[in-house]
């Protein structure tokens, strides 16, 4: 009887230990950063994952996924969003492990999947940026293989990039995937996309100047528009996302070099193939694609991923640089994400790293879990 009520004991408290600990993330706020002051209601909240390596159904492993994998995950979700209380969910890639290789009703599992583990997130504001697991290498990459992922997920045009605000924040995501080719139709179309935005945030910033230099008692001339030179400060631009992160400029680049037409078609005729890529032949962008951004966005801050591991750094420019870690046991055993609290002032970001309990504490917790539920029934059946 007593051996009876220790396991019992045992296995409530091993339940409990899991139902409340192992799913929580462990948050750390980044250093160098300082809260002065307590969070308001127009602060922006975001969780930040990627790399999440779903497999839908058409895969060996989906019996270990459906019973084990996923149920934790989804867990997770819950358990993060109690938590952190977040306003939106960012995805930065490589959603799928082999999407790339999907059929259209094979892909639909995954998607099916990657709802069923948002759970309380599905009432949210999401966004997901296509990495090249999603839509595959250079030499197979399309519009059309592009849709497959931006007719499934909101905010992206038919060339995998999206741009949005949400509260006083402006973000823009590209298909990165696309700009590490060479002779394209799929990044000639991302560079299309990415003109746009330079050419909105461009009039945007000359609006606002205007607005500054008509209240000074300044006489603006009608239509004083300059097309050529990007005349937006370091820094003033909206919130990037990328799947790949972008080359770490050294301080000798002069990203103000290519200012005009005429330097911008030099540069697009510079950009050579890289090979069949990108997968295997790189883990950032190539400096001329990082300088164009640079160039076109000014961002005021960059969110990353593919690396599969946490990163921080600052580019020459002052234009900080966050690579977000891997959400998934295929890509290591010790997935983490990161949250963002964008102030309501619209110019600070707080960051924290969070990490989850690793495969091996799982699966060690989950044994036991087994073990001493099977040793307390047979208990019970002896006695």
């Amino acid at each position: 009887m007593i051996l009876k009520r220790l396991l019992l004991s045992l296995f409530i408290f091993l339940y409990m230990f899991y139902e409340n600990w192992l799913p929580t993330p462990s948050c750390t706020l980044l250093p160098g950063q300082q809260i002065h002051h307590p969070n308001v209601g127009d602060d922006l909240k975001v969780m930040m994952v990627a790399d999440l390596m779903l497999s839908g159904r058409d895969s060996g492993s989906r019996y270990w996924d459906l019973h084990f994998k996923d149920f934790y995950f989804s867990r997770f979700f819950k358990k993060s969003f109690d938590l952190l209380k977040p306003d939106m969910l960012i995805v930065l890639g490589d959603l799928s492990s082999q999407g790339s290789e999907l059929s259209k009703r094979k892909w639909s599992y995954v998607v099916q999947e990657f709802h069923s583990l948002l759970g309380p997130f599905l009432d949210l504001p999401y966004h997901v940026v296509p990495g090249d697991r999603d839509i595959g290498e250079c030499s197979r990459l399309n519009e059309l293989s592009a849709n497959k992922i931006s007719r499934s997920f909101p905010g992206l045009d038919p060339s995998g990039c999206g741009a949005f605000d949400i509260g006083n924040v402006n973000f823009v995501s590209l298909n990165s995937v696309a700009l590490l080719c060479g002779n394209n139709d799929l990044r000639f179309s991302v560079e299309r996309a990415l003109e746009r935005e330079r050419i909105e945030l461009q009039t945007e910033n000359e609006q606002v100047t205007d607005v500054m230099k008509e209240s000074s008692g300044i006489k603006i001339p009608k239509y004083e528009f300059n097309w050529i030179e990007n005349t937006m400060l370091s820094g003033s631009g909206p919130v990037l996302l990328l799947h790949f992160p972008l080359h770490q400029t050294t301080k000798d680049v002069q990203v103000e070099g290519y200012g005009s037409m005429q330097d911008r078609a030099e540069l697009l005729k510079k950009r050579q193939p890289v090979g069949d890529g990108p997968y295997k032949l790189s883990q950032t962008l190539p400096l001329n694609a990082t300088e164009y951004i640079f160039h076109a966005l000014r961002p005021r801050m960059i969110f990353s991923a593919h690396t599969q591991t946490f990163s921080d750094r600052v580019h020459p420019d002052g234009t900080r640089e966050i690579v977000v870690p891997a959400m998934s046991w295929d890509a290591g055993n010790n997935p983490a994400f990161v949250s963002v609290t964008f102030r309501h002032n619209g110019t600070t970001a707080i960051v924290s790293h969070c990490r989850l309990a690793g495969k091996l504490h799982v699966l060690l917790l989950y044994t036991s879990l087994f073990f001493v539920f099977i040793l307390t029934v047979q208990t019970s059946l002896r006695s």
